[in-house]
């Protein structure tokens, strides 16, 4: 895997978890493991230190924040922590790209903001759906004219989760609930094709035993009269599929939020148009590569205004849910 970034950044990473591997052996493939990790459990640092080749494992987070060669801090822990480390590392001048939902709610996603912007400093979810290059490719028809206007986005993600009330998927404790685990990218990818925010929300949820949602229905509009429908369920198992519909036909994502395809479907022509993208290129590359470029100034791909149009849906549909967590009371 090769990097196409022109400068080469100190990279730290905060958490040892399933998405932080995966964009650790990214960044060891690409010839630019991280830096340094930390962990809140300093063997599990060790091992994950040892296996990506990274040669600095940190004993605290106030050691990785305050180490100078840092740029960049990658956050991969648990939804409920990201604001305490996000603003740790703006108080250290570092930049900062946070796994998904990048904070609780909006009024901790603005206090980070204000923050960065004080000091200069790139603030970015780790977002696949803003960087895939098919998503990219689509926008050009969006734009061409070809699709026409925009009419109907249907999204659906459902994955089974046994109940555990103690693991992170159902635990308030964990921020848990398919809304930030998994809404997150739905509504993401609703953002990124809406000409403009949802105005007008309504849905119906189903919360687990713990208080915390596991199954809802949502629909959305604004108003240019543009539409979505979303199902998110951690019961019922859901094909990971998209549908964007226009005037002039409509394009399917498979595997939404990871999306290597699209197929266009015309009404006026009986050969789809098929938009592919390398399958062996790690989606998190592009994340990376991305955030690289809005550090280096040339180019701020990292669509952070989409970021907040998704948290202020999430956070008002998890208050209409009752959802609260510990940290929110």
């Amino acid at each position: 895997m090769q990097s196409m970034a022109k400068n080469r950044y100190n990279w730290a990473c905060i958490g040892c978890g399933d998405i932080a591997s995966d964009m650790a052996e990214v960044m060891a493939e690409r010839g630019t493991p991280f830096y340094c990790v930390y962990s809140r459990t300093p063997e599990r640092a060790k091992v994950f230190a040892n296996k990506y080749g990274i040669k600095k494992v940190c004993s605290c987070a106030k050691e990785l924040f305050e180490d100078e060669n840092v740029d960049i801090v990658y956050i991969a822990t648990p939804h409920n922590h990201h604001i305490e480390y996000i603003l740790e590392a703006a108080e250290n001048n570092k930049h900062i790209l946070c796994e998904k939902a990048i904070t609780l709610n909006s009024d901790e996603l603005e206090k980070a903001k204000r923050l960065c912007e004080q000091n200069g400093l790139i603030l970015a979810e780790a977002q696949t759906i803003y960087h895939m290059p098919v998503f990219n490719t689509v926008e050009k028809y969006i734009e061409d004219g070809t699709l026409g206007k925009l009419e109907l986005l249907d999204v659906k993600f459902g994955t089974r989760k046994i109940y555990d009330e103690t693991n992170r998927f159902y635990s308030p404790c964990l921020a848990g609930g398919t809304m930030l685990d998994i809404g997150v990218y739905a509504l993401s990818f609703v953002r990124r094709f809406l000409s403009e925010n949802a105005t007008e929300i309504k849905s119906s949820a189903r919360l687990a035993p713990t208080g915390v949602d596991e199954q809802a229905v949502i629909l959305l509009s604004n108003s240019n009269n543009e539409m979505a429908a979303v199902s998110l369920s951690f019961i019922a198992k859901l094909p990971r599929i998209a549908v964007a519909s226009f005037e002039n036909g409509w394009v399917e994502f498979d595997n939404f939020n990871r999306a290597t395809r699209a197929r266009i479907n015309l009404f006026d022509t009986n050969q789809p148009i098929d938009v592919m993208s390398d399958e062996s290129v790690s989606p998190l590359l592009y994340e990376v590569e991305d955030m690289e470029e809005a550090v280096s100034g040339r180019e701020n791909r990292m669509r952070f205004e989409l970021t907040e149009d998704v948290m202020q849906l999430m956070t008002k549909l998890r208050k209409d849910w009752g959802v609260i967590y510990p940290e929110e009371k």
